[in-house]
């Protein structure tokens, strides 16, 4: 049986494109089956358009309280049946209805090794600056089961490269963004073949019985 995901993203989508490529390759036995925004005219909202997915604009501003915001979202991610949160570039903090709705269920990817460069205002290119200003020789992406604090939650997966002498935030981004275009959908197989199990706030991975 396939994962049903909800992919959540505020930008261009280049990591939700990256998940339903795999899905098309049958690289990964999921399905997705809603793209949720905060923009109104984001990419990711676009794509989703023109693959025929489900998409939806909403965002805490167009509701008069967080308890109408959460009523709303989580009734569509019933009646599309929804059964794994993807955020993909997503830049709003997931609120507790949605965490506690869906229990590990839900997964980040933070372009550094966390817990390096992580925390509240760290996304898109303000890391690879800070990166970059810190003179580190390692940086990558990081995978991990998102929880009440930013970038806070138990790690699913990393994978580093080196930071080379000459990169600035500009070329670093394109280099992490490679990585989490390959490992992201990787991430979420462990989820769609039952392989990742949550002990004691850390994530155990079976290794898989393909050849």
């Amino acid at each position: 049986m396939n994962l049903n995901l909800a992919v959540f993203g505020s930008g261009n989508g280049s990591n939700c494109k990256a998940i339903v490529k795999a899905v098309d390759e049958k690289k990964l036995a999921a399905e997705v089956r809603l793209v949720i925004s905060d923009q109104e005219n984001a990419g990711i909202l676009t794509f989703a358009r023109e693959r025929g997915i489900p998409s939806r604009w909403i965002s805490r501003e167009q509701y008069q309280t967080k308890d109408l915001f959460y009523s709303e979202l989580t009734a569509l991610l019933r009646y599309h049946q929804v059964g794994f949160i993807v955020l993909a570039g997503y830049l709003r903090k997931i609120g507790k209805p949605l965490i506690d709705m869906y229990p590990d269920k839900i997964i980040n990817i933070h372009p550094a090794l966390l817990p390096a460069f992580g925390g509240k205002g760290m996304y898109g290119i303000r890391v690879h600056q800070a990166v970059i200003d810190a003179g580190v020789k390692v940086t990558g992406i990081t995978v991990h089961l998102v929880d009440e604090h930013y970038d806070h939650g138990p790690i699913v997966l990393q994978q580093a490269i080196d930071v080379d002498e000459q990169d600035t935030p500009e070329t670093l981004a394109e280099k992490v963004l490679k990585l989490e275009h390959s490992y992201y959908p990787e991430a979420i197989r462990y989820f769609a073949e039952n392989r990742c199990a949550v002990l004691n706030r850390k994530v155990c991975i079976k290794h898989s019985q393909k050849n």
